[in-house]
C-alpha cells in the first residue's frame, strides 16, 4: 500500500504526485453537491417540471397568449395535413421520458406509433420548441443536444419575437439547418406520410 504524507496545506503526497484538496470540501463551505432525481421522484411533484440529467427545471407560468396562439396554429396545420395518416399524430406538450433522469415536455410533437404508457417512451418524429427569454438557452443548446442524440428527425425552433422558424433535419453528422425564415413552405416526410406546412399561416 502506498503511504500518504499529510501536511498543513491540505495536500497529500502519493508516489511524488501532489493532489490538492480544496478546503471547501472538508469545511462544508460554499461547495454544494446537487441532488440527482429520477422519474420515480419526479412523478410525485406538483406543478410542471422538466428533469434534465437528474436536475429539476421549473416550467414556470403558462405561456403568454402569443406563444399559445402560435403553438395552436402550428398544431392545427400538422393535424390537418396528417388527418389521413393513421400512424402519426400531433400532440401538445406531453411527458417525454428520454431516460430515468431525463423527462422533457416539448412544446409540440408529432409521434408516429402508439403511446401505450402515460408518457412517451420512444423518440417522436418531430418536436417543436417556441422560444421565450426563460427557455432560450435550454431550447437552443440543452434540448437541441438531447433531441439530436435521440435521433429525432425534425427539430423546429420558433421565435415569436422574430416571427421566424428554424427547421433542423437530422443527417449522418447531426442536425443540419434546412430552412429559416417567416414565409416559406416545407414538406416533412413522416414515417411514410407527408405534411406540407405553410409557415406564413402560423403567425
Amino acid at each position: 500500500m502506498p503511504k500518504f504524507e499529510s501536511c498543513d496545506c491540505l495536500w497529500f503526497r502519493k508516489d511524488n504526485i501532489c493532489v490538492i484538496l480544496k478546503k471547501a470540501l472538508l469545511m462544508n463551505s460554499a461547495f454544494k453537491i446537487l441532488p440527482h432525481y429520477t422519474y420515480a421522484e419526479w412523478e410525485k411533484w406538483e406543478g410542471q417540471w422538466e428533469l434534465i440529467d437528474g436536475i429539476p427545471h421549473a416550467m414556470g407560468p403558462l405561456p403568454i397568449p402569443r406563444h399559445q396562439q402560435i403553438a395552436t396554429s402550428l398544431a392545427a396545420e400538422f393535424h390537418f395535413q396528417l388527418k389521413k395518416c393513421k400512424q402519426c399524430n400531433t400532440y401538445h406538450p406531453l411527458d417525454y421520458r428520454v431516460a430515468d433522469d431525463i423527462i422533457l415536455q416539448p412544446g409540440m410533437l408529432v409521434v408516429c406509433g402508439s403511446i401505450t404508457k402515460k408518457y412517451l417512451d420512444f423518440p417522436p418524429a418531430l418536436v417543436v420548441e417556441i422560444l421565450s427569454p426563460a427557455t432560450f438557452l435550454k431550447d437552443r443548446h440543452t434540448k437541441y443536444s438531447i433531441y439530436e442524440a435521440q435521433g429525432i428527425l425534425y427539430y423546429l425552433i420558433l421565435s415569436p419575437e422574430m416571427e421566424e422558424t428554424e427547421i433542423y433535419v437530422l443527417e449522418s453528422n447531426g442536425y443540419i439547418l434546412k430552412q429559416k425564415g417567416k414565409d416559406f413552405i416545407f414538406t416533412f416526410q413522416l414515417n411514410g406520410c407527408e405534411a406540407t406546412i405553410d409557415f406564413a399561416e402560423i403567425w
